[in-house]
């Protein structure tokens, strides 16, 4: 078995070596969320993978839903998003192959020091927002379909509102643009635990509300559907996701740190590194 296993990865890795002399360096397009974009994870991802494969990565960072579009159009190769149930509906659809789990980290509602809607320290991020709501405090929404805002709308949902008013403002923009706005007009805001750590040091709104399990933020990579649209690089895709599924790429994941604290926390591979609040519902 162990000598079949060897035979197979060695010609998995001349195959793309072949490659790689025969048909010059590779270019991918990988269309991902704003939130792996903003945290430098990719620039701390991608360079060994482009440098072991001799591949160059165009990355289109875009909410989920923008990004999953790309994929569902052809117009890139792989979709590296953050909504769980758009990714399933991806590949239900036909339009992706291959999903894999990569990574999580948790989304946290975030606010001005004041808390005029006094949520901080709440463990139930709708009765949060509906609080938010009562007050009618200023809230900053994405706005865009991201994998973001389809968990925003999920806990309007179960807090049984429809927000709107001069109090809630949908800016349509990435979650770095949608940081900077709250952090200017002093509002609540939702947010992804890698992107806020990577704008920690450029905005003033300390985290209010965060430990629902309502907020775990899992991410998936997909290989769009050569089936669907053969002119997509299929190979060099799956090459990718193999990357970041491995060990070295888990590693890198785990490893990517601001102020001392892990952006991303890795699922593809037993790493001994778990949010606390979670290490209960995810093991490996």
């Amino acid at each position: 078995m162990k000598k079949s296993i060897i035979v197979i990865l060695t010609m998995y890795i001349l195959t793309f070596s072949i490659l790689s002399v025969a048909l010059g360096r590779q270019r991918i397009k990988m269309a991902t969320t704003t939130s792996t974009d903003n945290s430098g994870l990719l620039d701390v991802l991608i360079p060994p993978f482009e440098k072991k494969f001799d591949v160059k990565i165009d990355v289109i960072a875009a909410g989920t839903g923008k990004a999953l579009k790309l994929g569902e159009n052809g117009d890139v190769d792989i979709v590296f998003v953050h909504a769980r149930a758009a990714e399933e509906k991806f590949v239900k659809n036909g339009y992706g192959v291959n999903r894999r789990d990569v990574m999580y980290n948790d989304f946290i509602i975030i606010g001005p020091k004041n808390d005029s809607a006094g949520v901080k320290g709440m463990k139930d991020a709708a009765m949060a927002l509906k609080k938010i709501a009562g007050k009618q405090a200023p809230f900053i929404s994405r706005g865009d379909e991201s994998g973001t805002h389809q968990k925003e709308k999920s806990l309007w949902e179960v807090a049984k509102i429809t927000p709107k008013g001069d109090w809630y403002l949908e800016t349509g923009q990435g979650m770095g643009a949608t940081l900077q706005i709250a952090d200017e007009k002093q509002a609540y805001t939702i947010t992804d635990r890698g992107t806020y750590l990577s704008y920690k040091g450029k905005i003033d709104l300390p985290i209010l509300v965060e430990g629902d399990e309502r907020l775990f933020n899992p991410y998936g990579i997909i290989a769009v559907n050569p089936a669907k649209h053969a002119h997509v690089n299929y190979i060099y895709a799956m090459a990718f996701i193999g990357w970041v599924t491995s060990v070295q790429g888990q590693k890198i994941i785990a490893e990517h740190k601001l102020f001392g604290k892990a952006l991303f926390y890795p699922t593809a591979v037993p790493i001994k590194i778990r949010i606390t609040n979670y290490e209960l519902r995810i093991t490996n």
